[in-house]
């Protein structure tokens, strides 16, 4: 099974994927937790932030957790993931995908300061960010969505709720 946790920067990707993540090692099923971050950093860092490139990342992404279903192992995945294309391609190649899409206000992610990444976008310093000057398609039929617009405690609920909807639901997918 992958499931494909995607948003914005800064929109509480990491933080619900860490979430089921664990609720799936509590559980004692095989799991790995994969963020495009890291997979940026285990190839080096030789992609940029560009259209391609942010694309090329998500191929290698969606590779690596075709592989790892291959193999039964269960991926969890913090992705931008800025392409419908990339999605509809999870759903037809893996053997098991659930979409969960963090939806938050640009102007609220801005406010919290994620990296600064919006602020040195608006100062010129940056280009190549999505929700800026990189469109991010919104996923048109995700499994589920969560508002990350209230507090941080109603966030993580949701998580929870997700993470066990999800394993309650496993012998069904």
């Amino acid at each position: 099974m992958v499931i494909w946790v995607i948003g914005l920067a800064g929109s509480g990707k990491s933080t619900i994927s860490k979430i089921i993540h664990n609720a799936f090692l509590k559980s004692a099923l095989p799991t790995v937790l994969v963020d495009g971050d890291e997979i940026r950093k285990i190839f080096g860092n030789d992609l940029g932030h560009s259209i391609k490139d942010r694309l090329k990342n998500a191929s290698r992404i969606r590779e690596l957790c075709k592989l790892l279903d291959k193999s039964r192992i269960n991926a969890v995945c913090a992705i931008l993931s800025i392409s419908e294309l990339d999605r509809k391609w999870c759903r037809e190649n893996l053997s098991s995908y659930i979409e969960i899409y963090i939806n938050t206000p640009l102007p609220l992610i801005e406010k919290r300061g994620y990296r600064d990444l919006y602020l040195k976008y608006d100062q010129g310093l940056v280009i190549d960010v999505v929700g800026k000057d990189i469109k991010f398609d919104k996923p048109s039929r995700p499994d589920f969505i969560i508002h990350n617009d209230k507090s941080k405690e109603v966030f993580i609920e949701e998580g929870n709720k997700i993470a066990n909807t999800i394993l309650q639901n496993l012998n069904e997918l």
